[in-house]
């Protein structure tokens, strides 16, 4: 989800990990990832783990009472509007109207049309709580639909407050636009191949739309390079080699968000067809050490 540099900006089966189900925290703890099968277009299978299974570093699976507010341990609000460098139409809240656990496990991020003709929506982000560097980066979402409708999984450099964007790194692990149901979005920005010039690519499903059920949407970073993967496929690669001679500002700590924009110059504006609330659905949030 680009940015000017003005703004800062069913569940599978745990097994038998004891995870501490509301809190990202290092865990080093053995656990086998719960996939599911990908039926992704032009998908080839991610590189398998080792044969021990993957270690997880880090996850909030959302459990607890229906209408709480996410973990503040690990989750702050981004507030207010002004368009966020994108045109977008959208204010931010802390409201739970907004941002709220269900009680089923998951968190629930929603778009509203307000009374006044208004928009308002949630920006959760980790900055200043907890930070990746490397690893295996997932969650399993269902994303909203329509025109005009923004979900984006996503991450910034935590070096953002002294170098500003795009200098410290952009990687948009998912986005999908409502114009596009059955399409989702990979990218990196930084210095030289940032906004339109981002470097990206785009996953698509053969049929049906990505909000019709959840996918597991996730990043396997490594030194050097960036791969993106849905349900357990991956579909680009990034390397160092491909960003013309541009740097790379991947090889540092990043912070996580997770929110829905309405509006902006990419998705356009909501139309007669949209219809709100809208509602993105996230069942986990894990990061692996990568094998």
């Amino acid at each position: 989800m680009p940015q000017d540099d003005q703004q800062q900006t069913d569940h599978p089966d745990d097994g038998a990990v004891g995870i501490d189900r509301r809190r990202l925290l290092t865990l080093g703890l053995g656990a086998a990832a719960a996939l599911g099968a990908g039926s992704v277009a032009g998908l080839r299978p991610a590189a398998a783990h080792a044969a021990t299974g993957p270690t997880l570093l880090a996850a909030d699976e959302f459990d607890g009472p229906a209408g709480s507010a996410p973990n503040p341990a690990v989750w702050r609000h981004e507030l207010g509007g002004g368009g966020w460098g994108n045109g977008e139409l959208e204010v931010y809240t802390d409201s739970r109207r907004n941002s709220a656990l269900d009680g089923d496990g998951n968190l629930v991020i929603t778009a509203r049309r307000e009374a006044d003709g208004s928009y308002t929506s949630a920006r959760l982000t980790s900055q200043g709580t907890y930070t990746a560097q490397y690893g295996r980066i997932e969650a399993r979402i269902r994303i909203p639909r329509g025109q005009g409708i923004w979900p984006a999984f996503w991450m910034l450099g935590a070096d953002l407050p002294q170098v500003g964007w795009p200098a410290s790194g952009e990687i948009d692990v998912m986005e999908n636009i409502g114009r596009e149901p059955g399409v989702v979005h990979g990218t990196v920005h930084g210095p030289g191949y940032s906004g339109a010039s981002g470097i990206s690519a785009a996953a698509t499903l053969p049929s049906g739309a990505f909000a019709d059920e959840f996918h597991v949407y996730g990043v396997d970073w490594r030194p050097g390079s960036i791969s993106w993967t849905v349900d357990g496929a991956t579909y680009r690669t990034v390397t160092p080699a491909d960003l013309g001679g541009d740097r790379w500002v991947f090889d540092g700590p990043f912070f996580v968000i997770l929110n829905v924009a309405v509006g902006g110059g990419w998705p356009g504006s909501p139309d007669s067809s949209t219809r709100f609330p809208q509602e993105m659905t996230v069942d986990w949030l894990r990061v692996w050490q990568n094998a």
